[in-house]
Order: structure tokens, then sequence, then C-alpha cells
């Protein structure tokens, strides 16, 4: 049985690895809002329905505007796309050049867009040790090789650290210095949002903020992300991408969650909460090192006894799922990512990880 796969959220795969049906697994290798989608997103996507007959607006002019009030930002700003994965794959051809530089651990699809297009990529490597830290030293020592392009995540994934607001805009600075363009990957910066760089980044360019609609509203199944940028950059963006990328209940689904500010106050609390729990009794466990957090997940680490393939698989016949973190770069087969849900789910959790590890160390 198989327990390690390239990207969470992998519960189809699993579940016909296992026999299983999806709804029978405990998905925390997933980053998703436990409370699932804002109360009005079902009746929004069925209220939608008969305008599928008609090909989607393909400026998604009416989400893009939303989008724009909902960050205090022109609409001019903002390119909408089919989940911010589409404008991963879209950067080589934005920025040209040929070398990308990656700062690590990362989500896999940044390098797998770079080489593709033929690029070469280079990795910054955060350590543990220092709380997975962006050093401005070091970055400005790698910036000085030459590089066209660098993406990094904030808050990180997998490992949930966050780069304050005043030290990206340091960050920024530095490439703009080096004539490097800034890629700054927030899809889980709703849980911060203070922090966000968007409109800094919308007023002096430079760069490109992704931003992603799927987790923290719960919609994965319907992709939907943006960019923003300095005008004349959301627009080469919308030309690059695909006709008609942002389908009509995407969009619909979109502009309904937008609008629910109690929704979004409410997920803030949660996973405050939540997060703080989770954390507390996985660190409870001896032999497991938690590393701190800002966004629904928790990055863990175990330090003695065994590695994760084996934590896994136990917690798989479980069927509980978690996100092994071995095949991010920087990191090995001692890390795993957890999603925040539930409490119910997290304490299930807790005691089957307690429970597992008891018996092998």
């Amino acid at each position: 049985m198989t327990s390690t796969f390239d990207h969470g959220g992998t519960v189809f795969a699993v579940a016909r690895e296992l026999g299983i049906r999806p709804e029978d697994l405990l998905d925390f290798s997933a980053s998703i809002n436990p409370l699932g989608p804002a109360p009005a997103v079902r009746e929004a996507v069925m209220a939608a329905f008969d305008r599928l007959v008609h090909y989607p607006d393909s400026q998604a002019a009416e989400l893009r505007d939303s989008l724009a009030r909902h960050h205090g930002l022109p609409a001019e700003c903002i390119c909408a796309a089919n989940g911010s994965t589409e404008l991963i794959y879209l950067l080589p051809r934005l920025v040209g050049g040929g070398r990308g530089l990656v700062v690590a651990p990362p989500f896999s699809e940044y390098a797998r867009s770079l080489t593709r297009a033929g690029w070469e990529v280079g990795y910054l490597d955060l350590a543990p040790e220092e709380g997975f830290a962006l050093a401005p030293a070091l970055l400005d020592q790698r910036l000085a090789e030459g590089w066209n392009l660098v993406v990094l995540a904030n808050p990180g994934n997998p490992t949930g650290s966050l780069i304050p607001h005043d030290d990206m805009v340091a960050v920024h600075r530095l490439c703009r210095a080096r004539g490097t363009f800034l890629v700054v990957d927030e899809a889980f910066m709703d849980f911060r949002e203070e922090e966000s760089v968007t409109g800094y980044v919308a007023r002096q360019g430079g760069g490109v903020v992704l931003r992603s609609l799927t987790k923290f509203h719960a919609i994965p199944g319907l992709r939907l992300g943006f960019a923003v940028a300095a005008p004349e950059d959301a627009a080469r963006l919308a030309d690059l991408r695909a006709p008609w990328s942002v389908n009509t209940l995407a969009q619909a689904a979109g502009l309904a969650t937008l609008v629910d500010g109690e929704y979004a106050a409410r997920t803030r609390r949660l996973i405050e909460e939540e997060r703080a729990v989770l954390a507390a009794g996985l660190a409870a466990i001896p032999g497991v090192r938690v590393y701190p957090s800002a966004a629904n997940y928790l990055l863990a680490e175990l330090t003695t006894g065994p590695t994760v393939p084996a934590l896994a698989e136990a917690l798989l016949r479980q069927r509980i799922l978690i996100r092994d973190c071995s095949l991010f770069r920087g990191l090995n087969d001692r890390f795993f990512r957890v999603a925040v849900r539930s409490r119910a789910d997290n304490e299930r959790l807790l005691a089957a990880c307690a429970a597992v590890l008891a018996r092998t160390m």
C-alpha cells in the first residue's frame, strides 16, 4: 500500500488504492477550511446552473470587480484564473529569461513550471533549526548570481512560517535592486491578511502576488485563484491564460463567498483556536516537534522513533491521511504536515498518532 503522493488532498487516488469511498477517509493532507463552503455558495452555484448553456465570461469581470473591492485595489491590478496553479505555469512566459530561484521547502509546482519552460532552477534552502526564517543578507547574496525570477510562499508551505509585511517589502526592494522579478504565493494569507503585500506590489510593480480562493473558502474542486500585480503585468497574465479558464460555476461561487464577512471571521476564529489545540496535542506526544504556523496547517517533525512513511502507513490503516513531507526539498522522512480540522477530527488524529508512536518508540 502506497502512502506517499506528490500532493496533499489525493483522497480519490488513495480511496481507489484502498478500495473504499473517499468519504471514508479523514483527510489531514489537504489544508481546506473545515467549515466547508460558505452557506451562500451552494445556492449561488445552483442559481448559475442555467448559465452553463453560455460560455463563461472570459474576463470574469464581475468577479474581478468583487475581488478588487474586497482587497481595496483597482480592478486593473487583478487577473482571475483557474486556481493559482494556472498562474504558476504562466510565470516563465510573463517574466522571460531562463533562471529561476525557488525558496525552499517549496510547493513542487514552482520548479516544475520552470523546468517545463526550459529554465534553470536554483534553490535557497531555509533551515529547520532557524525556524525556516528568510535571512535578507543570504537572499541578496543569491540574487547577486543573476536570477530572472524568485518565488516564495508566504506563509510558507509546508512550513507555515510567516514573513511579516515590512520584511516582505524589504525582500521586494532587494529584488528590484538586483533586477529580479518577485513572485509571492499568498495562497494561505487569508488567515493573516494584515501581512499581505498585495497592495504594495500592485503599486510598485516588479512582481506578482498569487492568491487562492480554494483553501480558505473550501472550494478546491472548482479551481479558483487570482493574481495581483501592476496593471501592465496583470493584463499580460490575462492575455497568456487559456480562453475561458475560469468557469461559470467557479465565478458564481467566488462572488458568493467573498461577501460573507461572518463566514470569514468565523473561519479565522476557528482556525486560531483549533491550531493551538492541535499544536499543543502534537507537541505533548513524545518524539514530536511542532513548528509555529500562521496558516491552517502544522509542520511536525519526528525527532525519535519511526519515520514518517511508517507513521503515515499506520494511520492510513485507520483511514487517516497525513502529508508525508519527504518529497519537499529541504525536508526528509522525519517531517509531516497536518491540516487544522474540527475539534473531533483533530482529537481523533492526536489519539491515533499517540497510539502508533507509543507502540514503535
